[in-house]
């Protein structure tokens, strides 16, 4: 199994004691200490460089600083390159030797996670790109635990973004819990965390996960979808999902009339275009997309009255199409959603071919809040990019994860 859920997952790890060490000597005064986490998405390889401060060995960790960065596209595009695809890690590593102090290299970790798009690869293809950046990793003058260039498993990837919303928005150690859950739509899978504060049905009961942070222990609802993010759910609307005909074309319409393009993705190049005029538009669009959603993702009832923040893909064709602001985000309906996909697929014309999915996305969108996950018309979401000058990315639930790792360790 590919997966490998790394020392920041289990405190019981040796690799790390050193530097717990190293870390626990100075605690008597403010110690700054960093952490490198590299998030390997479908769509590009994305690196936090993380600064922390630890006054107190009785409290937690302050989050000081972060720089992120990102390349584009992931990994997986370079299946049958995996040099290739470990050179794009490399400029990304390199910002982070001109970044953190030459004296805090050695006792700095540096982690990579791939999430849903090497999931989706065949197991021997996805271990050949990540033993590629493993060997870069090694070369590299940072601390390499054995095991920290693997999968990630897409419940983790829930949990640790749920904890990073948590973080930043102030209610990760709300004495009554009073938290938020998160929705993360990525390119290959898609995400629900949330902290239930009645009882779930027992169809949902399996999604349950005990997790732990800073003495603090949380019964969190999360499951992750493969295979429905945003780019692997195009595929699976056109047809074409696991397809490898080159040379077929796969029509939608969803897409403009007289569309005729190619699209690649996973390595993969795939032919596609538009149908008759008179069968586009969002009715017959969103027809197509329930073929892919419906009676497919578990309901809780509970998330209808709960308040969720939405990123990644919610909040790109958010500030695409100007429902939000690109800088600070929003709060929307999910009604506004479907308002926005009517508009945009009843204009599919022989002239709007610059965002050719623009219709397809924004569909899909309103199914999957609708009819995937069952969220209400006017359930608000709070779409945002960065909270407090921080990315909302599962990256830093899993440096908090690390720092208490380092903590429980044995000496």
């Amino acid at each position: 199994m590919l997966f490998s859920s790394c020392t920041f997952l289990m405190s019981q790890q040796n690799h790390f004691q050193n530097f717990f060490s190293q870390v626990s000597t100075s605690l008597n005064i403010s110690n700054i200490f960093y952490g490198i986490m590299f998030d390997a998405g479908s769509t590009g390889t994305r690196i936090h460089i993380y600064t922390f401060m630890q006054k107190s060995s009785a409290e937690p960790p302050h989050l000081d600083n972060e720089i992120f960065e990102s390349v584009k596209p992931g990994l997986s595009a370079y299946v049958d390159q995996p040099e290739q695809g470990a050179e794009t890690v490399r400029g990304l590593l390199d910002m982070a030797k001109q970044t953190i102090p030459s004296t805090h290299w050695s006792s700095t970790p540096v982690v990579l996670k791939a999430t849903a798009g090497l999931r989706l690869l065949p197991e021997q293809k996805a271990q050949a790109l990540l033993s590629e950046v493993q060997e870069l990793f090694e070369e590299s003058p940072f601390l390499v635990p054995d095991e920290c260039v693997s999968i990630m498993n897409g419940t983790y990837e829930g949990i640790l973004a749920w904890v990073t919303i948590n973080f930043l928005t102030g209610q990760l150690y709300d004495q009554n819990q009073r938290t938020v859950g998160i929705l993360d739509l990525g390119g290959a899978s898609t995400q629900i965390t949330f902290l239930p504060q009645s009882t779930l049905k027992a169809a949902s009961e399996k999604y349950i996960s005990p997790f732990e942070m800073f003495n603090r222990s949380y019964k969190l609802y999360t499951h992750s979808y493969l295979g429905f993010g945003l780019k692997a759910a195009r595929l699976a609307i056109l047809g074409a999902l696991g397809g490898k005909d080159e040379s077929r074309m796969y029509r939608s319409s969803c897409l403009p009339p007289s569309l005729k393009a190619e699209w690649k993705f996973g390595g993969i190049n795939y032919k596609y275009g538009g149908m008759a005029e008179e069968v586009t538009g969002f009715q017959s669009c969103y027809a197509e997309v329930l073929k892919v959603i419906r009676e497919k993702l578990d309901q809780p009832a509970e998330i209808r009255s709960r308040t969720f923040y939405a990123f990644s893909y919610y909040y790109d064709r958010a500030v695409d199409t100007g429902m939000i602001d690109g800088d600070q985000g929003g709060i929307i309906l999910v009604k506004d959603f479907e308002m926005k996909a009517n508009k945009v697929c009843e204009a599919l014309t022989e002239t709007n071919t610059g965002s050719p999915f623009l219709c397809m996305d924004l569909t899909y969108i309103t199914a999957l809040l609708k009819e995937g996950f069952g969220f209400y018309d006017h359930t608000e979401l709070q779409l945002k990019k960065k909270v407090n000058n921080i990315e909302t990315s599962w990256t830093l639930g899993a440096a908090f994860h690390l720092i208490q790792s380092l903590r429980t360790a044995p000496e």
